[in-house]
């Protein structure tokens, strides 16, 4: 283990920042979590922990915890906006292959087995940081906005699309890069007619509609659609959503109407240029700090909770702090960026507009080679853990 490292203050209680804490107080290191919220409330809708995400947790001992607050997906379909099929994958048969499951659940039961796992008392609301001490001959520190600080051997970003702590670290103050499409999200307390643990997601002309059966008869769903940045639904969103998607098959009408509109929640999607290095001296990032990603590939938490378990591993597996950051870059960096560009293009690819093109874009995902997906898949759903050795 690193003998420097005692004390981790972690900025951020999302997903990476939460898991992060857990790993590293089951290694003896005294690990806390600051966050700026005043109140950790259930915000978000759903999300998927696909296979590398199961894997990573299987490695800190909570892939089962976390399995039985969601619902395990069977199947993955791409529709046309007719419902017509384009793809198919037999997702329980692929997670298998890498020796685990994809599970779909509501972000606030994520949210809250994390907490639990950790112990409320490693973390302290209201506390916004806004960057780090990092000084030659004295300890790191997180810095908060009300001019405080906490003192550590290593301070870690986990602030998400926003963070303080990437902007000081990189000196880059630049606004995150819109997407040029919005999203609406909602979770409906029935199945409004969903098919139970199949994840689908149905694509038109520059828009598309996701669902996800979540657990407890719950449904998640989302809708894509470009906008000018900053565009903002004056009340009830659902009216315009039924005309948008209303035409689309079913149940993409029945979710809509099914879910009261103060669950309907509406995000620009952003992301950012990649990072080729994500620490410096004592200063670490991780989650959305280090690689935010658009949410078309699904691995947004997932490679939180990757990048998680790697860094405590490679403190528990180094003796020296520079060379356990050295080598979470080495095994992590090139991964998340691949996936952020390939969620960047997938993105980009959905959102085009034209007539034609959408006839040739469906004929080329009815004709791709079901193998040629397998291998992708399986590409992006292997995780092992490079210090299962060191825990």
């Amino acid at each position: 283990m690193a003998d420097s490292v005692r004390r981790v203050a972690i900025a951020g209680a999302g997903i990476g920042g939460l898991t992060l804490a857990i790993a590293l107080r089951k290694l003896n290191i005294d690990a806390h979590v600051y966050e700026r919220a005043a109140e950790l409330r259930p915000v978000g809708a759903g999300l998927s922990l696909m296979p590398n995400a199961m894997l990573a947790l299987r490695a800190i001992g909570l892939d089962e915890t976390i399995a039985a607050t969601g619902e395990a997906a069977q199947t993955s379909v791409g529709l046309r906006s007719d419902g017509v099929e384009l793809s198919r994958i037999p997702i329980a048969e692929v997670a298998r292959e890498v020796g685990s499951s994809a599970v779909l659940l509501h972000r606030a039961d994520l949210h809250a087995s994390l907490l639990q796992a950790l112990g409320a008392e490693h973390v302290t609301l209201g506390r916004a940081a806004t960057g780090y001490r990092d000084d030659e001959g004295a300890p790191a520190a997180l810095r908060f906005e009300d001019g405080s600080e906490v003192e550590a051997e290593l301070v870690v970003g986990a602030d998400g699309l926003h963070s303080a702590i990437r902007k000081q670290l990189t000196g880059d103050a630049r606004p995150p890069e819109y997407s040029g499409y919005t999203s609406w999200r909602g979770v409906t307390d029935t199945l409004c007619g969903a098919t139970p643990a199949q994840l689908s997601e149905s694509w038109g002309r520059g828009s598309r509609f996701g669902i996800a059966p979540v657990g407890r008869g719950r449904v998640y769903w989302f809708a894509v659609a470009n906008a000018p940045a900053g565009e903002r639904d004056a009340g009830d969103p659902r009216p315009m959503l039924l005309e948008r998607y209303g035409s689309w098959h079913s149940p993409i009408r029945a979710l809509i109407e099914g879910t009261p509109p103060e669950r309907i929640v509406r995000t620009d999607i952003a992301d950012r240029p990649v990072l080729t290095a994500w620490s410096r001296g004592r200063v670490a990032l991780l989650g959305d700090a280090a690689h935010p990603m658009t949410p078309n590939l699904g691995q947004g938490g997932c490679q939180a909770i990757e990048d998680a378990v790697v860094l405590s591993g490679a403190l528990a597996a180094y003796a020296k702090l520079p060379n356990a950051l050295a080598d979470y870059e080495r095994i992590r960096v090139a991964r998340a960026n691949r996936i952020v560009r390939d969620s960047r293009r997938l993105g980009a690819l959905a959102a085009r507009e034209g007539a034609l093109f959408q006839v040739v874009r469906d004929a080329m995902l009815r004709w791709t080679p079901a193998s040629a997906m397998h291998d992708r898949f399986i590409e992006l759903f292997r995780f092992e853990d490079p210090f299962a050795a060191a825990r």
